[in-house]
């Protein structure tokens, strides 16, 4: 009997543990009780009539108006409409999403007081990206800007940064209703297969080893203009200041992905001096290598560039489509290829004494003693190295053309 009993108590605990394991997360939230956060834009402080407003009723705070947040939500209302994500594209369509903008010296105390016009609580786990005006990466160092992000604990490091020309909270902006900006963004950094002017992409988990690194990078740029959002250039960050000392064109960017051998695809257009016509090179592959040249104190670089692809355009139709023929086709890419890369060398290397190519990357690895004892001035040296490079351009398709 006793051991009967023994049995039904076990068989007790037991339920109640499994109860208390099935009841779920003690600590969830609701999200229809959530602001979910998925962009965030900082711009150089410029105080919003609604703050102004707020002002003169006596509801503000202590602060200096260095910079403005503009936090973009998820808009409930929309997204509750049944509209796949709001609007659905219709004249006087809600759009999928709000922004709320205010301004101050604190970016902790900003969210709190974005968080005193909401009815919900500010809720940044998914946020997506973080878009920080030029302006504000020429002001302040990027390191100081973006303490507050690698602190909390609630921001996932995944999160993209980026930079924009003119004010960053218009890259938070679309004509269009039934798409949420953030997502836009992060959308077109995965183009980077089909574009070679797009960088890979820099999230604050990366952007960390950067700053710790020392040395100076790029940050993917973001233009917007009419509603319409796309990636053009890139900032120059300085490895010793943390803040912007230039930017690159869509053309200067795309010699940096030849330099560094990380773009996935795109095209490269050239004109034949013969024909006088636009010919287009596919890109399916880039292998980049740059070798340190170290004798003694003086040390130079060579980038040894191969690339395969394809005729995807040609304007010569005249020519017939022979063995000759593509061999010219690979020249005209390849001095293309060197036009490039050689302009951006030129901007990098002398206007910016800048290295963002991973010059400094192959020096550490391969003479890691030199290395150590030149970090401290890096951009310096690098300013003053001597660089050559190479192209080998290998054209493995036609399309539907048969060579003859």
């Amino acid at each position: 009997m006793k051991r009967k009993i023994k049995h039904q108590v076990s068989a007790i605990v037991i339920v109640c543990l499994l109860i208390i394991c099935v009841t779920g997360c003690w600590s969830s939230r609701e999200i229809e009780e959530l602001g979910l956060t998925f962009g965030i834009a900082i711009d150089k402080g410029k105080e919003t009539k609604t703050e102004r407003d707020f002002k003169e009723e006596g509801g503000s705070y202590p602060k200096e108006d260095n910079m403005t947040l503009t936090y973009q939500f998820v808009n409930e209302k929309a997204a509750g409409a049944g509209t796949n994500g709001g609007g659905g594209g219709g004249q006087g369509a809600q759009k999928a999403y709000i922004n709320a903008s205010e301004t101050g010296d604190s970016l902790q105390q900003i969210g709190s007081e974005i968080a005193l016009r909401r009815d919900r609580e500010v809720y940044s786990p998914h946020l997506k990206v973080v878009v920080m005006s030029q302006d504000v990466l020429r002001t302040y160092p990027i390191d100081k800007m973006l303490d507050q992000f690698f602190r909390d604990n609630e921001i996932r490091l995944s999160c993209l940064v980026l930079s924009a020309k003119g004010e960053a909270r218009e890259a938070l902006q679309l004509k269009e209703s039934g798409e949420i900006p953030a997502f836009r963004l992060v959308g077109l950094s995965e183009n980077e297969h089909k574009v070679s002017r797009i960088l890979p992409p820099v999230t604050l988990a990366k952007l960390i080893g950067k700053l710790h690194s020392g040395s100076s990078f790029l940050l993917q740029n973001v233009v917007a203009a009419n509603g319409a959002i796309k990636y053009s250039g890139a900032a120059v960050m300085s490895g010793k200041s943390k803040k912007m000392i230039g930017t690159l064109n869509e053309y200067e960017t795309e010699g940096i992905t030849w330099i560094t051998g990380e773009g996935k695809g795109g095209v490269v257009k050239s004109h034949d001096k013969k024909s006088r016509q636009v010919m287009v090179y596919d890109i399916n592959k880039i292998k980049s290598k740059i070798h340190p040249i170290v004798k003694g104190t003086d040390i130079s670089f060579h980038v040894d560039i191969e690339s395969e692809g394809g005729v995807v355009e040609n304007w010569n139709t005249k020519e017939t489509l022979d063995t000759q023929f593509i061999k010219r086709i690979e020249t005209n890419t390849e001095k293309e290829i060197k036009k490039i890369v050689g302009n951006v060398i030129e901007k990098i290397q002398h206007e910016y004494k800048a290295d963002v190519a991973g010059f400094d990357e192959s020096l550490r690895l391969e003479h890691p003693h030199l290395w150590k004892k030149m970090k401290n001035n890096w951009d310096d040296t690098f300013s003053k190295a001597g660089i050559t490079y190479s192209v080998n351009a290998t054209i493995t398709h036609y399309g539907t053309v048969k060579i003859q």
